[in-house]
């Protein structure tokens, strides 16, 4: 970033509800395309953060394999789930409501951080969310996301991370199992794993917590996390 420009650090916080997954895809490449031009010209960026929830929909990511797709798309049809082929990182995924979607659209440079930083921040939020539900999560070894019971045979994960960027502006982001009907999961391998289980908050806590509250404790999160003194 052209060290003449003074670094927004401000995060705007944005819910688009319960939306279709192409129209807020379509909606995340605008804001980043704007990003990535003014960052181009050497203009102010900003940072979005979006939450929504999508309309049921399997996606790929640009590295995914198709065979993790165990069931053909005609049967999704009857199902009425979406499948979708897109530009993010990571394999094959299952969005639905219950499940808190949320999309980054920041400039890194705003926060001196690295695309490893940003991932690692990301997952931070979500465990530190999580213990605020007295449910321990961590990281697992090799796998992107939030995982609880890590290394043992009842490994499972309860977030989902996928991202894109470009001149270090992100998009895409995670999808965090709040209230979401798991059994939709059955119909992939899970982010390409074949021996690792799926949970969600209602699952762990044996009641289902208020999506809302959680967006909150979320957005708590991130800005604590994200806004650092300017030196």
């Amino acid at each position: 970033m052209n060290d003449n420009v003074i670094k927004n650090q401000e995060i705007q916080f944005l819910d688009w509800g319960k939306i279709k997954y192409n129209k807020a895809w379509h909606s995340q490449r605008e804001m980043f395309d704007e990003n990535v031009s003014l960052k181009s010209q050497k203009k102010r960026s900003f940072n979005k953060f979006v939450f929504c929830e999508h309309y049921p929909v399997i996606t790929l990511g640009k590295s995914g394999h198709r065979d993790n797709l165990l069931i053909n798309t005609s049967i999704l049809e009857k199902k009425n789930i979406e499948y979708v082929e897109i530009d993010r990182g990571g394999d094959i995924t299952f969005h639905g409501p219950g499940q808190i979607v949320g999309y980054p659209i920041f400039d890194l440079d705003n926060f001196d951080m690295g695309l490893k930083k940003y991932v690692w921040t990301i997952e931070q939020i979500i465990i530190n969310v999580l213990l605020t539900y007295d449910i321990k999560a961590e990281r697992s070894i090799g796998a992107s996301g939030v995982w609880l019971d890590v290394g043992t045979p009842k490994e499972r994960k309860i977030c989902a991370l996928g991202i894109k960027s470009s001149r270090f502006v992100t998009m895409h982001g995670f999808a965090f199992n709040v209230t979401t009907d798991l059994s939709n999961f059955s119909l992939i391998n899970p982010c390409g794993f074949i021996n690792k289980g799926v949970t969600s908050m209602e699952k762990e806590l044996g009641y289902a917590p208020d999506i809302n509250e959680v967006k909150k404790r979320i957005k708590e999160q991130v800005s604590t996390l994200f806004v650092q003194p300017l030196h």
